[in-house]
């Protein structure tokens, strides 16, 4: 198995933080999404850029992947990757033991029916397409085996499949069937969409519920105001409650991703951006502010539990 650079897939350092990581699957996962790019080989990049990220942005598997990396060289990596992640199972070993002995204890086997193997493809979906039920047409490539379990060729296949509202990011969709062939009489695999919802340019996804920055000036958190936010579907009003803080959630209910069973909300996190450099003005009206609110201290909860 071919050991990718993460990194240089996603155009990123091994130094970089989690935020720039994910900056950088944003804009390029947009830019590859096979339903927006031109380019031949934008699914394949979509694909790696998507691994990528599933590895890098979990602590974990990114640091045992960067050990893995830095031992790329050493010359026992690739057996020890190997024996490491290979499994058998009872058909290889059918198939070793036929291999060594003749066929007749191939033949044996292959008098009961065996079931083909399932197939796994992913399919990218945008946000605002998970509203509605979609209708996609796939192509992917049934491998062909021969009897000792190797792919031997591989035939083309399109369908024309239902995306069902409400999909969220990592689920599957089994199309019974639609695998490989079966063996003597054997039922076939199934084919397995695996949804992967492109990253939106203002909507993180939790679960079936959305989130939003709600960018705010001081003085209209302080104050309260009314604020048009967008949603998947129209803009809204949302009422901002006076005294908001930096980082609270606001929930708007029923305004996240709905399927048959569940409805998630909308929820704006706000964020307090300060203006410009100050005028003379604004600095006198920022010191009688801090001048009214000398008490205030905003750092005394410091070192307490």
């Amino acid at each position: 198995m071919e050991l990718k650079d993460y990194y240089a897939i996603l155009g990123v350092q091994p130094t970089d933080d989690l935020k720039t990581i994910k900056t950088a699957y944003r804009r390029l996962a947009r830019k590859y999404h096979p339903d927006v790019s031109k380019e031949n080989d934008a699914e394949a990049k979509f694909k790696d850029l998507a691994e990528a990220w599933e590895v890098l942005k979990d602590d974990q598997r990114r640091a045992e992947y960067d050990q893995l990396w830095q031992h790329r060289n050493d010359p026992h990596f690739g057996r020890q990757q190997h024996s490491h992640e290979q499994s058998y199972s009872q058909q290889d070993f059918d198939d070793i033991f036929s291999s060594m002995f003749g066929q007749q204890a191939h033949h044996s086997r292959r008098q009961q029916g065996v079931r083909g193997h399932d197939l796994e493809i992913e399919v990218a979906v945008f946000l605002e397409e998970t509203l509605a039920e979609q209708t996609r047409t796939i192509s992917y490539k049934l491998p062909v085996y021969n009897v000792f379990g190797m792919v031997e060729s591989e035939t083309p296949k399109t369908l024309n499949v239902k995306i069902p509202a409400g999909v969220v990011d990592g689920q599957r969709i089994r199309l019974k069937g639609q695998g490989t062939p079966g063996e003597n009489g054997g039922p076939n695999g199934d084919l397995w969409l695996v949804i992967h919802i492109a990253p939106h340019p203002l909507f993180d996804i939790v679960g079936h519920n959305l989130e939003i920055v709600l960018p705010l000036a001081p003085w209209e958190a302080a104050l309260g105001t009314k604020v048009t936010i967008p949603t998947l579907k129209e803009s809204i009003l949302l009422t901002i409650p006076p005294g908001s803080q930096a980082g609270q959630r606001l929930r708007v209910k029923g305004k996240g991703l709905a399927s048959k069973t569940t409805t998630g909300d909308l929820y704006a996190v706000i964020k307090i951006v300060m203006p410009p450099k100050p005028d003379e003005k604004s600095r006198e009206l920022w010191q009688q502010l801090a001048d009214a609110q000398s008490s205030f201290e905003p750092r005394k909860t410091w070192g307490k539990a």
